[in-house]
């Protein structure tokens, strides 16, 4: 199949199977209602409580414990607090990295985008979840490293003296930290002053999010009681004043590229096809996949998992199979299930077949980066690959929004949310 082809035109009726995934998301979380504020008081105590790398003013576990319920015995292994307590290595990183909602890489434009998606600028800095309680506030990255332990005017999120509020008065704060500003830049709100919104919609988190945020005070200058400032990002209905506000309007922070929010979406951990990410060289530094070095390699580089039956798979649940690896490469190698192994695509590319994978031309390089948490996803596999071939551009973007299949009018004033 030609580059070219790997892209659903805006106007083909066909669904894609992204598009497919879209919709199957939006039906199973509505079937598969969990219990959020038990989720959000278990994911909140172990930021603050996980062993880990720490500043030695770090306050001992005691002090910052937020209280759980006796349902806590039944909850299923990914939010089970005392197992986490007890990860090591490449398994706190993959535990930390489950929690955030990771948005997939814009393959095909959504349908109704201008009317069921919001779209925003995504600032350039660190991925962390940010939780106050008990008069302190934790910042942890993706791999489950402490970025910053903090005082904040997040509720609970300082010891004033007015006291930091009860145990179950904590929040939990999707946010990018922008080193050039020292600004926590929120692009999501998980639980609010013990509120959890994990089964709330986009909709309603982010104007939560824009409201009680500035009611807060922590968009307020750093001061003693509030070291970094919390800023919201923009959020734009994603028609075509919206989607060009995003792309082209000045913001304080540098850009990395563009996320789009499915308004109906629940806050919903690891993969998801309901959250989107696109970038262009425009909106991008890094637009295509560095090396080691920094350097962009003359052929793309993907991360897959060895599985024990030689399947090099992604880390998308379900996991898509690329290939199997020749068994001689496993055995020279001495490599075992579960490696992170890096390849190049060769000259032979990515060929595909009504739209899924067919074949793939891989080149074995070794194993990954030690620091590496998952594989990479598919969606980040096929936006590389089309980058360098065909890529998906803003133009296709805003001529879907104009096509009379996605929207009856096109508002002539940017609606901003909030």
């Amino acid at each position: 199949m030609a580059p070219h082809d790997l892209r659903r035109p805006f106007k083909r009726a066909a669904i894609s199977d992204q598009q497919k995934r879209r919709d199957l998301s939006l039906l199973r979380q509505a079937q598969n209602r969990r219990d959020s504020q038990q989720q959000a008081r278990c994911l909140a105590s172990s930021i603050l409580s996980l062993q880990s790398s720490a500043p030695e003013s770090e306050p001992e576990q005691s002090d910052i414990e937020i209280e759980t319920e006796h349902e806590s015995e039944d909850l299923s292994k990914d939010l089970d607090v005392r197992r986490a307590s007890k990860l090591r290595g490449p398994e706190v990183r993959k535990w930390f990295a489950r929690q955030l909602m990771l948005p997939e890489w814009m393959i095909d434009v959504p349908d109704r985008l201008s009317q069921d998606w919001y779209v925003l600028a995504r600032p350039a800095g660190k991925r962390c979840f940010v939780v106050s309680s008990n008069g302190t506030t934790v910042s942890r990255q993706r791999n489950g490293s402490i970025l910053h332990y903090f005082p904040s005017a997040l509720p609970a999120g300082a010891k004033t003296r007015d006291g930091s509020g009860s145990a179950q008065s904590y929040c939990i704060l999707d946010c990018i930290f922008h080193e050039s500003d020292q600004t926590y830049y929120v692009i999501d709100m998980v639980c609010w002053n013990g509120y959890s919104l994990y089964d709330c919609t986009a909709e309603f988190r982010f104007y939560w999010l824009n409201s009680k945020l500035e009611e807060s005070g922590a968009c307020n200058v750093p001061s003693h009681y509030h070291k970094f400032r919390f800023s919201a990002v923009p959020v734009y209905n994603c028609d075509q004043s919206g989607l060009y506000a995003a792309y082209s309007g000045t913001v304080p922070y540098v850009k990395d590229g563009l996320l789009f929010y499915n308004k109906h979406a629940h806050y919903q951990s690891g993969n998801t096809p309901l959250v989107l990410v696109w970038k262009d060289e425009n909106c991008s530094q890094y637009v295509i996949d560095t090396d080691g070095k920094g350097e962009i390699p003359s052929q793309q580089q993907v991360v897959l998992e060895l599985q024990d039956d030689r399947k090099l798979v992604t880390s998308d649940d379900p996991p898509v199979l690329f290939c199997c690896l020749d068994g001689d490469i496993i055995e020279k190698s001495g490599l075992q299930s579960g490696n992170l192994l890096r390849f190049a695509i060769g000259d032979g590319g990515l060929s595909f077949v009504d739209g899924k994978l067919e074949n793939a031309d891989l080149i074995y390089l070794g194993k990954s980066n030690r620091a590496r948490a998952f594989a990479d996803s598919y969606s980040k596999v096929i936006f590389q690959f089309m980058v360098r071939h065909s890529p998906l551009k803003i133009d296709d973007l805003l001529a879907s929004i104009n096509s009379p299949d996605d929207q009856e009018k096109i508002p002539s004033d940017i609606e901003m949310v909030g």
